[in-house]
């Protein structure tokens, strides 16, 4: 019990009271106040090297070249059906309360009845699930990455580099910080979940130029964010969901940040989505290229690869000019950012209201990156390659032939007809559709998905249609 009532107080941070106003204006910046230090040690299982700018990454940064020892999600010790069955509404959520006032006896004052967790009882920060610790080990690895990957750009590219993409020293510092965010998630996530924690791994990252690693960051950051709002409020331990709902809310500003430096509007939706955690691993798995001996594995599924051969190239500056080909991706990973280097077109200098992409707090842009009606180009891949840690997962899906395109976004997932015009390809009218008003329900960097069914599915129960999915992409709708 004491050292429960510790880990609890270790939680507590000392409030302290505002710095008195400086009134007198310095005449000269001098070097920062002289503080005792100690230089902790290095959380990567991996050796790191000192480049551009004495920025630090990982010594290699590529494919897994092995033979995976291991193969395939970690199972359970039986599995007790195929699928989830739906089930009707839960009996006890009758609640309704037609007078606005508290209709129950109050256990303390100001205390309106009812809540999780709200008894008294001590908290205790610990997984208490299997759900609970597969979930918070996926945002473990999706942390460590993050960490690796802010760092990594900061490190890999020049000054004149980050210069001519319009972000200076500041910009860089920010990232800077936001990497350094990362260590503290990871420790907070490792400390939840206990020995067995998964360990930082090595990665194999998609971009040559420095608005290719940004627009990559603002992808991944999309999915590791969707990707706790689908879980945490599934999660048997309220405490848990507490601190993560702490760092997803860190992690919501820097994909918010990235945008901005890829040249995007910052938010263009009304609501954030959730995600399945099968979906946010099937988009991290292909970048980790191998992990330490005995990293604990994950439970959850791998989709097969759908490419969107006319995914709007964030960098021109009328995006109906992106080819129809996939020839303006990067590569034929999941997340895989726009092509940079494109000889005509690129709004990336361009210094006009509407058609520049180069950083700022927000852009309007004249031709959009989506709209409703714009035809989309799929191919998909099918199931069984091998991808994740050491090419020891395998895709896989359940469904049978896809009929429908699955668009997750905001609070609702909307289906479009899918025509099939040949060997896994296809296409779809990207549908128009508004949550409240004029909230267009398609905006933003988004799961697209092919579907053997146009399943009914709300933001609570999302992984119900998990069975049905025959591909998983990322689309860039705005």
């Amino acid at each position: 019990m004491a050292s429960s009532i510790l880990a609890a107080a270790l939680l507590l941070a000392p409030v302290l009271g505002a710095p008195a106003p400086q009134v007198t204006i310095p005449a000269s910046f001098g070097p920062d106040s002289q503080v005792s230090a100690s230089v902790q040690p290095s959380t990567s299982g991996y050796r790191v090297e000192v480049l551009e700018n004495g920025y630090t990454s990982a010594t290699y940064h590529g494919p897994y070249t092995g033979t995976p020892t291991t193969i395939g999600a970690v199972p359970g010790p039986t599995t007790l059906a195929a699928s989830i069955p739906p089930q009707p509404l839960n009996p006890t959520a009758t609640y309704y309360n037609t007078e606005g006032v508290p209709l129950n006896p109050m256990p303390a004052p100001f205390t309106p009845a009812g809540g999780l967790g709200t008894n008294g009882s001590l908290p205790r920060y610990m997984v208490n699930s299997d759900f609970d610790f597969e979930s918070i080990a996926l945002g473990l690895y999706q942390e460590w990455i993050e960490l690796d990957l802010f760092h990594d750009g900061l490190a890999r590219f020049t000054d004149e580099q980050f210069t001519a993409a319009g972000l200076g020293p500041e910009a860089r510092s920010l990232i800077e910080f936001m990497g350094n965010q990362e260590s503290g998630h990871a420790t907070l996530l490792t400390n939840m979940l206990g020995e067995r924690a998964p360990k930082q791994c090595v990665y194999n990252y998609p971009y040559t130029t420095v608005r290719e690693w940004v627009d990559f960051m603002q992808r991944l950051t999309r999915f590791g964010e969707s990707g706790v709002w689908g879980f945490i409020n599934h999660l048997d331990s309220r405490e848990v969901g507490q601190l993560l709902a702490q760092s997803i809310a860190t992690e919501a500003r820097q994909q918010q940040i990235f945008r901005q430096m890829s040249g995007l509007t910052p938010m263009d939706v009304w609501f954030e989505n959730g995600w399945p955690q099968s979906w946010s691993w099937t988009m991290l798995a292909p970048y980790i290229s191998y992990c330490p001996e005995n990293t604990t594995r994950l439970a959850w599924q791998n989709f097969p690869t759908l490419h969107i051969l006319n995914n709007a190239n964030i960098n021109r500056y009328s995006p109906n000019d992106t080819a129809q080909d996939g020839s303006e991706t990067v590569g034929p990973r999941i997340a895989d950012p726009s092509r940079s280097n494109i000889t005509t077109g690129s709004c990336e200098n361009l210094n006009v209201t509407g058609y520049g992409c180069g950083p700022a707090i927000a852009h309007n842009k004249s031709e959009p990156l989506s709209f409703p009606g714009k035809k989309v180009l799929f191919q998909w891949e099918a199931p069984g390659s091998a991808v994740g840690p050491n090419n020891s997962y395998v895709t896989s899906t359940s469904a049978g032939a896809p009929k429908f395109v699955g668009w997750s976004q905001q609070l609702n997932l909307t289906y479009s007809p899918l025509t099939v015009t040949g060997n896994n390809s296809g296409y779809t009218y990207q549908p128009e559709g508004f949550v409240y008003d004029n909230d267009g329900i398609i905006n933003g960097t988004m799961a697209v998905m092919l579907t053997d069914l146009d399943l009914y599915v709300t933001p609570f129960n999302t992984s119900m249609l998990n069975p049905h999915i025959v591909a998983l992409g990322l689309y860039q709708a705005g």
